[in-house]
């Protein structure tokens, strides 16, 4: 069994908010923002590759995505990718430069989209919440195995729970913020 170790602990409930705030910076708020593209794989070359990794993105304006792709034979497998991606993105293609004017969002696209950037946080506390049951389980296991003494034990788990509910605190922040990024646009 392992042994209690509060610093991979903390590490890995801060994964689990890193990876929330890269799930919600996916997610579309009608500002232009470069994460939204990331995801996207584009079939060039024989093979599917990162759109990352065959064209430049970057947002020149706040409603406006721009994607220098690099090899001009590209370029239509590039907005093929784009167009099929579901994110509701229409590319003008000006030689080897893909732009894409950022829709208004509708109401109705807007509540979509809180609900997912709740699901995604969900899926943070949970993960959150699974490390406490590690951390938990391996105080138990120490003080049983006489490492520690239950008054070590019952201040460890103190210790973490405390760092769950910071941790936690973290995501319904990040949540509440992309929540009001999404609705009051």
């Amino acid at each position: 069994m392992a042994k209690y170790d509060k610093a991979d602990l903390e590490r890995r409930m801060k994964g689990a908010v890193d990876s929330l705030k890269h799930d919600l910076s996916g997610l579309r708020t009608g500002r232009a923002n470069t994460a939204l593209l990331e995801p996207i794989t584009v079939e060039v070359y024989g093979s599917h590759m990162p759109i990352l990794q065959v064209a430049t993105i970057s947002a020149p304006e706040p409603r406006m995505l721009s994607v220098q792709v690099w090899d001009k034979s590209n370029v239509g497998p590039v907005e093929k990718a784009i167009r099929s991606a579901g994110l509701g993105l229409n590319p003008i293609n000006d030689g080897n430069t893909l732009r894409l004017p950022i829709p208004d969002l509708t109401e109705e696209r807007r509540k979509e989209l809180a609900k997912l950037a709740s699901s995604y946080a969900e899926k943070a506390r949970v993960a959150i919440r699974n490390v406490r049951r590690d951390g938990m389980e391996n105080l138990k296991a120490d003080e049983n195995k006489k490492e520690i003494s239950e008054d070590e034990r019952k201040r460890a788990e103190a210790d973490v729970q405390k760092l769950t509910d910071e941790q936690i605190k973290a995501v319904d922040d990040e949540l509440a913020r992309k929540e009001k990024e999404i609705l009051n646009k």
